[in-house]
């Protein structure tokens, strides 16, 4: 028992011996101290984080600078050729048919004969009008010579000539009834239908042949009254036709108004078309070119809206500040959107142009340029 006791002290003694040591150092009073300096001493370090951390705050977008290229808007449309010129030949006088050479499909060269009519008496006219008007000439020939030496009046020599006239305009009516029983080609061309037969009767103005010019070809299309204005004589044409083949030809014809009930503006293309190859009536896709204008090519996605709905694209400029540039829409192709109206100097964001608003100072990424941007 006195040996328990006794142990009990000894380590009351220790216990009292550390807390007068502990007592001895001042810690005491400075219970929780620690954590509220270090919480004193943290904003610093955190203040120090926020301003390095200024520029990594502003929204980040990705930028390219446009390829600036000339572009000629392509303005498809669906057409058909035509001939350059198409006449149907009338009988100019009424009888018989006595010649017809021509015939259907046929190439005739401008003043070849199409049809003769039946008309003896009209050759005899001719003749007629042709011996009487070289009896006229004789008979002025005599009274000049007998009014210059005197053995004849003034008025049988003015007689003399006014017969003279009559019997020239006599020879020139029997010559042109004659010539209105022959028909001739008036260009070169194919013969497209011939509804007479040898031997028939025709009044005057029966259609005896119709006459097809196919050199140049013409391809008819009509344009929107939006695209109207690009176009103009001398632009540039490309022709596609049913059967794969592609030529190049010039607007020769821009209509000054529009057809009334389809509002569109009817328009020709020219072809070289040499031995008729093409003919008429196919139809043809006709490509017309706008003027070049200078613009850059992006992708749709690029493409936003303005507050009030303005068709645009948002950039900066050096000051990587966003702008939000209207621009026009010149094409729509497979590779993208092509458009006009972006300034020089600025740089188009591509990507998280949504994200910002105009004004905004953003940090600017750049990525390669390309055609369409991305």
């Amino acid at each position: 028992m006195p040996g328990h006791i006794r142990y009990h002290r000894l380590a009351a003694l220790v216990v009292l011996v550390v807390a007068g040591a502990w007592v001895a150092t001042g810690k005491f009073s400075a219970v929780g101290s620690e954590e509220a300096r270090a919480a004193q001493k943290s904003p610093a370090p955190a203040a120090a984080g926020s301003a390095a951390g200024g520029a990594q705050d502003l929204p980040t977008v990705a930028v390219t600078a446009p390829v600036y290229e000339d572009h000629s808007r392509e303005i498809v449309i669906s057409g058909a050729t035509a001939p350059d010129k198409a006449t149907t030949l009338a009988a100019r006088a009424a009888g018989i048919i006595h010649a017809l050479p021509v015939r259907k499909g046929a190439r005739i060269a401008k003043g070849a004969l199409v049809m003769r009519l039946e008309g003896p008496e009209f050759a005899a006219n001719v003749a007629t009008a042709e011996a009487l008007l070289a009896q006229r000439r004789r008979e002025l020939s005599v009274a000049e010579k007998l009014n210059k030496s005197g053995n004849t009046s003034d008025t049988a020599l003015t007689a003399a000539r006014s017969a003279l006239a009559a019997a020239e305009a006599q020879l020139s009516q029997a010559k042109a009834a004659a010539d209105r029983l022959e028909l001739s080609a008036p260009f070169d061309g194919v013969v497209g239908d011939v509804p007479v037969e040898l031997g028939e009767w025709v009044q005057a103005g029966t259609p005896i042949a119709k006459l097809l010019s196919l050199d140049p070809i013409v391809v008819k299309a009509e344009v929107s009254e939006t695209d109207i204005g690009l176009i103009h004589v001398g632009s540039k044409a490309q022709v596609r036709l049913i059967d794969g083949r592609r030529l190049q030809g010039k607007v020769r014809f821009v209509a000054a108004e529009a057809s009334a009930k389809t509002r569109t503006f009817p328009v020709e293309v020219a072809l070289s078309n040499p031995g008729g190859q093409i003919p008429a009536g196919m139809t043809a896709e006709l490509t017309l070119f706008a003027p070049p204008v200078q613009a850059i090519s992006v992708r749709r996605s690029v493409i936003t809206l303005s507050g009030d709905g303005t068709l645009g694209v948002r950039a900066v400029g050096p000051d990587d500040v966003v702008k939000f540039i209207p621009v026009k829409l010149i094409d729509d192709t497979p590779d993208g959107l092509i458009i006009t109206g972006v300034p020089r100097g600025m740089r188009v964001i591509v990507s998280g142009q949504d994200m910002v608003k105009d004004g905004a100072r953003v940090t600017a990424v750049a990525q390669p340029a390309g055609k369409p941007l991305e």
